[in-house]
């Protein structure tokens, strides 16, 4: 099962250009940053010391950072896939039960806008289920510069 949270955007150009221009500037602040920050591994969590942004910025790089304060985005939580015959799902009702790939306490994965981003545990916290970061996973260009061969 996934939360999932979504809105639309404005429909207006220069709104969407002003928001991409702001997702823009706080992509490479953040690229800039990650590989100095001590990120989780999966043997377990460690603090995240993170560098003072406001210190660090231009004006105009926070208030590019300061527009997406209210950007809603697209948060899955995967606790597991299956693979079901469309004769099965049709047999489904309530109380049916549906087995999954991972065991109980594998991580989960956690996507955002559909990009797979974390892995954490699931924890029950005064009655709700939550999840807590246990890894964060590289960026795509730190894996592209790791896999890379020398020529």
């Amino acid at each position: 099962m996934a939360d999932e949270t979504t809105t639309t955007a404005p429909k207006t150009d220069a709104a969407g250009d002003m928001a991409q221009a702001a997702l823009n500037a706080a992509e490479q602040a953040v690229a800039g940053l990650s590989s100095g920050l001590g990120l989780a591994t999966a043997d377990g969590a460690k603090p995240l010391n993170l560098p003072n942004f406001s210190a660090s910025l231009s004006p105009n790089k926070q208030k590019a950072i300061e527009l997406l304060s209210n950007v809603n985005l697209n948060v899955k939580i995967e606790l597991g896939r299956t693979r079901m015959l469309i004769e099965d799902v049709l047999q489904l009702n309530e109380g049916s039960v549906v087995e999954l790939d991972k065991l109980a306490g594998d991580p989960v994965d956690i996507y955002v806008n559909d990009r797979h981003i974390a892995r954490g545990e699931v924890l029950v916290l005064n009655d709700n289920f939550c999840v807590r970061i246990s890894e964060v996973l590289q960026s795509v260009g730190e894996v592209a510069a790791t896999t890379a061969k020398p020529a």
